[in-house]
């Protein structure tokens, strides 16, 4: 008998069914950025959190004098876990202090990135989130088949293209599926 490997599903969206009971990811989207036999991280991408970069530099490096075409840029809730800790989620082969990198993107959570970033030297595609979503070992495979989410593989374009309130919709349409049409009931056959 032949074991199969389980499928894991970094690099790949999540979509919260339209029946998520979870305020904190109803209607959300999650780029996994790992996933894993120990369990999976990711950072919700349609959720701005209110404040912008030029917020988070004042409070982090108030010496910067920051550009505005900069310092606007939306600052996301990235998820529930370690809403004070920040991450930029970029393209780019430059590797800052702390980066991780993860194939086709990098994962950076040290302030150098920030400074750069304020001297316009930092990544040309970037996502900027505080906090993240994780879930222990065996706990996401139960949600996927309870049904809470829908998984596809990330479009680069919709982390970085597309305006944050259109960006379910955008990886639902990849789909095939209009969430709209979705009813909240579940059942298995």
């Amino acid at each position: 008998m032949t074991q199969t490997l389980p499928s894991y599903l970094k690099h790949h969206f999540l979509l919260a069914m339209p029946h998520m009971e979870d305020p904190r990811f109803a209607h959300t989207l999650i780029y996994l950025c790992e996933h894993n036999e120990e369990g999976a991280m990711g950072l919700v991408i349609n959720r701005p959190s209110g404040l912008n970069l030029g917020d988070v530099l004042e409070q982090t490096s108030p010496e910067l004098s920051v550009p505005l075409e900069v310092g606007g840029r939306t600052v996301f809730n990235g998820g529930p876990v370690q809403s004070e800790r920040g991450f930029v989620l970029h393209r780019g082969p430059q590797q800052w202090e702390s980066s991780l990198n993860l194939g086709p993107l990098q994962l950076t959570t040290s302030r150098d990135i920030l400074v750069d970033m304020s001297r316009g030297q930092g990544p040309s595609e970037s996502f900027v989130a505080l906090g993240y979503a994780g879930w222990e070992a065996g706990q996401l495979e139960r949600e996927l088949v309870d049904n809470v989410w829908l998984s596809c593989p990330a479009d680069y374009r919709i982390l970085f293209e597309v305006d944050a309130e259109q960006r379910l919709e955008a990886a639902a349409r990849s789909l095939g599926i209009d969430l709209n049409l979705l009813t909240s009931q579940t059942g298995h056959a």
